[in-house]
């Protein structure tokens, strides 16, 4: 407890880092006898650490409607495997040309830009392999969540936000790159709270809060990630600190200063969004907290 009797707010949720981080340890691939080198890159780059943030949301977001963290653990693990796959992807010499990450080499100056090219399409497939076969749901709702997470992750989400900041046809101002983030890093985001609540089939009231929070975080993700790429070191980040400065960010366009008040004020958002969901939404709230606060 901390001064007055008030209940000290929650820290990051490690325990939920840590399960997924076992369950990914875990998992084998059908018929990977014949391509041991392919799996052993899909490895290299999914198991090379990280805060995990899109599965640890995901496990949150069932926490918070009554469920077991392990309910949704695959799609969790799923989600890992297509944010490790747009790394893997954003890194090669045609997208961003970095040498590191998470504090390694790049996968394909590890293995080479075939087979990074290579373990990336695989960890897609692968991921939606993983969902599709969870135990436990019912059909509608698997097919509900890998419909959100593909819609997330292709020409309306992931990929068609790479597209716009790759050639730079983001709209002028702000406005501009909100649209951009919200595509780029916002969909995977907030689809690793969506998917859950389909999965989950969760009731409306809170699917919205949900939602909308959820939203907010991929917003607040992405600030904070472009402050930390002129704040940051190569020893806090795992990769070369610089690597937007050829490019339009929100430090670009209001300054340091300017885009630490915007992740103030969607921190703020975000946490006013599942104000209404009260304890039960804690750990969501320490995700926000850890996102606003992030040093990597």
């Amino acid at each position: 407890m901390s001064e007055g009797g008030a209940a000290a707010p929650a820290g990051y949720p490690d325990e939920l880092k840590e399960l997924v981080d076992g369950y990914l340890d875990t998992l084998r691939f059908p018929g990977t006898d014949a391509v041991p080198g392919l799996v052993e890159a899909m490895r290299y780059s999914l198991l090379a650490g990280g805060k995990r943030i899109r599965p640890v949301l995901a496990m949150a977001t069932a926490r918070s409607l009554g469920h077991d963290a392990e309910r949704v653990l695959p799609l969790a693990a799923a989600l890992e495997m297509i944010h490790t796959y747009s790394l893997i992807h954003d890194d090669l010499p045609a997208m961003d040309d970095d040498d590191l990450r998470r504090g390694k080499k790049t996968l394909h100056k590890e293995s080479g830009e075939a087979v990074a090219i290579l373990a990336g399409d695989c960890l897609y497939a692968e991921a939606f392999a993983l969902l599709l076969g969870a135990p436990g749901h019912e059909p509608r709702a698997l097919v509900a969540a890998a419909s959100i997470l593909a819609r997330s992750t292709g020409v309306e989400g992931m990929v068609g936000g790479q597209f716009i900041d790759v050639e730079a046809t983001a709209g002028d101002g702000i406005g501009g790159l909100e649209v951009l983030h919200a595509l780029k890093t916002g969909k995977l985001i907030s689809a690793s709270a969506d998917c859950v609540t389909a999965l989950l089939e969760a009731p409306q009231e809170e699917t919205t809060f949900i939602s909308t929070y959820a939203r907010e975080l991929g917003l607040l993700f992405q600030i904070v990630d472009d402050i930390l790429d002129v704040t940051g070191t190569d020893e806090s980040l795992g990769k070369q600190p610089g690597a937007d400065e050829h490019k339009r960010t929100f430090v670009s366009e209001i300054g340091l200063d300017g885009a630490g008040e915007m992740a103030s004020l969607h921190h703020g958002l975000a946490l006013s969004a599942i104000e209404e969901m009260g304890d039960e939404a804690t750990e969501l709230r320490a995700i926000a907290d850890h996102v606003l606060t992030r040093t990597s």
